[in-house]
C-alpha cells in the first residue's frame, strides 16, 4: 500500500523508503517550539540530562505568550528562566514581550514552518501547522527537552482519516464552522492519535486562516495531527513569509485510511459547541435562548486579521450589548498593527469593546477575561472543559468570531443573520 501524506513527511525525515501505520521511528526535527509554561520544564529537563547546549540555536523558537504581559510573580519567574536560557543559548527565534505573539499565530507568520516540515512543540496545538503542509504535533516538555538536545524525537506512525471537503461554504461559514461540525460529527476521540488529512474541492474555498483554524483544533478530535495539501494558496502564503525551502508532499493514490468522510461544506451552518465538550455540537439554528456575559474574540485558533475583518464587519456601527464584556485579542502584533492601519481597532472600541495585547489570555482561565461561578462566555478559543476560562461553574461556548461577534450585540447566542446581515 502506499502511504499518506504525513507519513511520507515522516518516512523522509527518519531516512526511510517507507514507513507504515504503528511503527516506531526516530525522526529529525526542523524547528522545536515552547512557551512560558512548558519551556521551564523542559529546560529543567535538560538541565537533568547534563546538556551544555541545544542542538541548534536557529531550529528552537521559544515563545512566552500564555500568561505574558505577565500577571504575576510566578509568571515572572517563568518569562524570566525562559529568556535566561535564550540568553545563554542564543537562541534565534526568541520572542519578547512587544514582539511576542500568540505562538502558532506568529510561527507561521515569521515563515519558521514551510511545507515538508516536521515540528513538535510543547502545547497541544502545535498541530496548526498541518495547514501548511508540514507534520506538527504537540509533545511533553520532557520530549521537548531532548528534542531541543538531539534535533530528533520518536513517533509511532499515525494511521489516516481522509476529510473529503465539496461544496463553496455560504457566507458566515468558516474554517471554524467546518472543524467544529467534524468534531461533532466523530467526537473528542473520534480522530485518536491519527492524522487528519483534508482533501477535496472545496478546499479552494477556505483561505489559510480557515486551514489555520481547522489543523488548529485536530487535537480536539484526538487527532495525532491536521493536516491539508500544498496548493497555489500554500505557496503563496509561504512565498510571503518565509525565507526557507519547502517541499511539496503528495499523498499516494493507493493510500490507506482507517475511514473516509464526505463533507459538503454548502450545507454546513454556523456552528457552536456548547458546554463542556467541542463535540457538543449545535447549529445556530438550534441554539435557543441562551444569555452571556462575555465575548473573547482571539486566540490561536481565531486570532487572524481574517477573523479581526469579520468581527469589525459585524460590530461597525453597532454597540456591545449592556451588561456583555467583549474582549478582542488580535493573535500577533503584526496583526495588531494591521488592524491598526484598516480602521479595525477603531471599530473596536466605538463598539464597546477592550482590546488587549496579543496574549493567550482567558483562553487558559490564564488572565485578562476570567469567568466568575455561574457567568457564560462565546469565544472563539478551542475548548470548553469544565473550569476552562475561570470557575468551575461558568460556561464557555465555542464559535467562529462571526457569530462571537454577533452574540457580542444581542447579549445572547446569535448569528449575523440575526442582525440582519
Amino acid at each position: 500500500m502506499g502511504m499518506t501524506m504525513t507519513q511520507k513527511i515522516l518516512a523522509k525525515h527518519a531516512g526511510l523508503d517507507e514507513v507504515k501505520a504503528g511503527q516506531l521511528i526516530e525522526a529529525n526535527l526542523d524547528l522545536v517550539l515552547g512557551n512560558d509554561v512548558t519551556a521551564p520544564v523542559a529546560i529543567g529537563e535538560m538541565k537533568k540530562m547534563n546538556v551544555d547546549c541545544v542542538f541548534c540555536k536557529d531550529k528552537i523558537a521559544l515563545v512566552p505568550d500564555h500568561f505574558t504581559p505577565n500577571k504575576d510573580i510566578k509568571s515572572a519567574e517563568l518569562y524570566k528562566c525562559v529568556k535566561d536560557f535564550a540568553e545563554e543559548n542564543q537562541i534565534t527565534n526568541y520572542f519578547e514581550t512587544g514582539r511576542v505573539g500568540i505562538e502558532h499565530a506568529l510561527l507561521p507568520e515569521k515563515g519558521l514552518v514551510v511545507a515538508g516540515d516536521v515540528v513538535i512543540g510543547a502545547d497541544s496545538h502545535t498541530c496548526t501547522y498541518g495547514a501548511l503542509g508540514a507534520f506538527s504535533t504537540g509533545v511533553g516538555s520532557t520530549d521537548m527537552a531532548a528534542g531541543m538536545a538531539t534535533g530528533k524525537a520518536w513517533f509511532k506512525v499515525p494511521s489516516a482519516i481522509k476529510f473529503n471537503l465539496t461544496g463553496k461554504p455560504a457566507k458566515w461559514v468558516s474554517g471554524k464552522d467546518v472543524i467544529l461540525h467534524i468534531i461533532g460529527l466523530i467526537g473528542v476521540d473520534g480522530a485518536l492519535y491519527r492524522s487528519m488529512e483534508f482533501v477535496g474541492d472545496g478546499i479552494k474555498y477556505l483561505s489559510m486562516d480557515d486551514r489555520f483554524a481547522m489543523t488548529n483544533m485536530a487535537i480536539e478530535a484526538g487527532g495525532k495531527n491536521g493536516i491539508f495539501p500544498v496548493d497555489d494558496l500554500t505557496i503563496e502564503y509561504m512565498k510571503e513569509h518565509s525565507t526557507k525551502e519547502y517541499t511539496v508532499y503528495e499523498a499516494d493514490e493507493d493510500a490507506e485510511y482507517d475511514e473516509e468522510y464526505t463533507i459538503d461544506l454548502s450545507t454546513l451552518r454556523p456552528t457552536v459547541a456548547f458546554p463542556h465538550l467541542p463535540e457538543n455540537t449545535r447549529t445556530i439554528d438550534e441554539v435557543g435562548d441562551v444569555k452571556i456575559d462575555q465575548v473573547v474574540i482571539g486566540s490561536c485558533t481565531n486570532g487572524r486579521i481574517e477573523d479581526m475583518r469579520t468581527a469589525a464587519k459585524i460590530l461597525e456601527g453597532r454597540e456591545v450589548a449592556k451588561g456583555v464584556r467583549c474582549i478582542v485579542f488580535p493573535a500577533t502584533q503584526a496583526i495588531y498593527l494591521q488592524c491598526i492601519e484598516e480602521g479595525i481597532m477603531t471599530t473596536f472600541i466605538k463598539a464597546g469593546c477592550a482590546v488587549s495585547t496579543p496574549t493567550c489570555g482567558p483562553c487558559l482561565g490564564g488572565h485578562m477575561g476570567i469567568l466568575a461561578k455561574g457567568e457564560r462566555a462565546v469565544a472563539t478559543t478551542n475548548r470548553n472543559f469544565v473550569g476552562r476560562m475561570g470557575d468551575p461553574e461558568s460556561e464557555v461556548y465555542l464559535a467562529s468570531p462571526a457569530v462571537a461577534a454577533a452574540s457580542a450585540i444581542t447579549g445572547k447566542i446569535s448569528g449575523p443573520e440575526e442582525l440582519g446581515l
